[in-house]
């Protein structure tokens, strides 16, 4: 475990790591390809439903998410009563990827893709800014969570940007992605403030399957054409989003845990 003077060297280290690296790599444009997705049937007059329907599992998980954190705050004990709005906007963030990628799978382009892109980010980013607010201090994640929002939202806007002048340039977005996740796996070897702990890395290893089931996207749809790797994606991302309603209901803080 290290200690949060060594931690926040380690982060801020990671930090520079990645974007610099990023600066110095070359430039990336999305690949044309990357729209032709495996599962492209038509059901009850929706394009692509597969990859559009399996987005319901983000609403599914963000309503719920708010309806404990909003309706029912008893079920969730938080040490500071301002680190649950932390987590309100991860889950409002989870509703607008919901309509954002399902909006964006209707008929894929990369016009459409920065609506899918755009509150992706912001789920990262809030979830990012919570693990400071545990890990760190609440002051710390709430000052970070403007600078994370704005970061996150302005990678997405900037790629698009590129991509219209013709010059599309996916570095600073890939790293915000990796930034947001390497980031969480660093801030769990800080001391936590609340009980299981183990459940971020549970969210992570969601997230990983996520990938490498969009990778696979044809490879899993050829096997039988019943489900396609992206549609999978979907339902894999929404659950890591459920485990973390999960991990807040179930954990407590640590001192009275103890």
């Amino acid at each position: 475990m290290l200690s949060r003077r060594t931690g926040i060297a380690v982060l801020a280290g990671v930090t520079i790591a990645i974007f610099a690296g990023a600066l110095v790599a070359s430039r990336v444009a999305q690949p044309v390809a990357y729209h032709n997705f495996a599962d492209q049937r038509a059901w009850l007059g929706i394009p692509n439903f597969g990859d559009v329907a399996s987005n319901a599992g983000f609403a599914i998980a963000g309503i719920w998410g708010l309806l404990v954190l909003l309706g029912q705050p008893s079920r969730v004990v938080f040490v500071d009563a301002r680190e649950p709005w932390l987590y309100v906007i991860a889950f409002a963030g989870m509703i607008l990827v919901a309509l954002g990628s399902g909006y964006y799978h209707l008929a894929p382009d990369n016009e459409r893709l920065v609506w899918d892109r755009l509150p992706m980010t912001i789920v990262f980013m809030s979830l990012v800014a919570a693990m400071f607010a545990e890990r760190i201090s609440v002051r710390a994640g709430l000052a970070a969570l403007p600078v994370l929002l704005v970061l996150g939202v302005g990678s997405v806007w900037q790629w698009h940007w590129s991509e219209v002048r013709g010059a599309g340039d996916l570095r600073v977005y890939a790293a915000v992605q990796a930034y947001a996740v390497v980031s969480l796996l660093v801030i769990l070897l800080l001391p936590p403030r609340y009980t299981r702990r183990g459940d971020l890395l549970v969210v992570v290893g969601f997230y990983v399957l996520a990938k490498l089931l969009e990778t696979f996207d044809q490879t899993i749809f050829s096997a039988g054409h019943i489900v396609s790797g992206h549609t999978l994606k979907h339902l894999a991302a929404a659950a890591a989003g459920w485990w973390i309603l999960r991990m807040l209901e179930r954990r407590r803080p640590v001192n009275e845990a103890g």
